[in-house]
């Protein structure tokens, strides 16, 4: 009675095991690479897979964006400045044979991928570019790592440069650096405003030199507004057309 209870539970326990390597459930975002006796022999997936035990393997893939963090990587610029970046890397996979049989790990030969292409296309560029010019990085750097990537069936939809770590020495310089553009700036923008005020005044010269009346009424202005000040002594040039007017003026009252 004892034997033929452990064999009924024994049968059971090997029912079980056989289920189990036969009846498979993959999720929607998963997909099932089969191998026959070694050979692929077909994707399947999502759902209820059956499987022949001993005779056929599964590998199970997730079709999911993985969100990658690339750690910091030292990086020499065109202009030979060491700086540290790091990324975020956003990938795929689309061909789940390729990811399986093409590559031992992808994951692991993506993060690899990802941190030497970015040491290898930020070192092209210059600091200023780096700093001003991150947008366009970004889309570089993926489309290199999504082409190396095309062979191995994953496909990288972005990538982004979080953060360029400058040394204490190097945030010092771009600070002169910028307080010396803003310097120049300033000075080019006094410079243009002081020709502009040049050219008008030439401007007004000739035309006030054109008619000796509208001189006169300027100084007669000036003088205007000079009695509204409360200086003690006030030197005034007189002009001498309007000296010769006024000896005009008294010839005439006395003849």
């Amino acid at each position: 009675m004892v034997l033929q209870m452990g064999s009924g539970a024994l049968l059971v326990l090997l029912l079980l095991m056989l289920a189990a390597s036969t009846f498979r459930i993959l999720r929607e975002y998963e997909r099932g690479v089969v191998f026959q006796l070694g050979r692929f022999w077909q994707v399947k997936g999502p759902g209820l897979i059956i499987l022949i035990p001993l005779v056929q393997q599964m590998v199970r893939v997730d079709l999911r964006t993985v969100v990658h963090d690339v750690p910091p990587q030292d990086v020499i610029t065109r202009d030979n400045v060491s700086v540290k970046v790091n990324a975020v890397l956003y990938f795929r996979v689309l061909d789940p044979q390729k990811a399986i049989i093409q590559v031992e790990d992808f994951l692991a030969a993506t993060s690899q991928l990802a941190q030497t292409t970015l040491r290898a296309v930020l070192g092209k560029h210059e600091l200023d570019e780096l700093l001003a010019e991150r947008e366009r990085l970004n889309a570089d750097v993926q489309q290199v790592l999504d082409a190396q990537t095309d062979a191995w069936g994953i496909k990288v939809a972005n990538v982004e440069i979080k953060h360029v770590d400058l040394n204490e020495s190097m945030i010092r310089a771009i600070a002169k650096q910028a307080e010396a553009e803003r310097e120049r700036r300033a000075k080019v923008i006094h410079a243009e405003g002081e020709l502009q005020a040049s050219e008008k005044l030439m401007q007004a010269a000739e035309m006030l030199g054109r008619q000796p009346g509208a001189m006169q009424l300027r100084y007669m202005q000036t003088l205007s507004s000079i009695a509204g000040d409360k200086s003690s002594t006030i030197v005034f040039p007189l002009p001498i057309e309007l000296l010769k007017g006024m000896a005009d003026l008294s010839a005439k009252d006395k003849s």
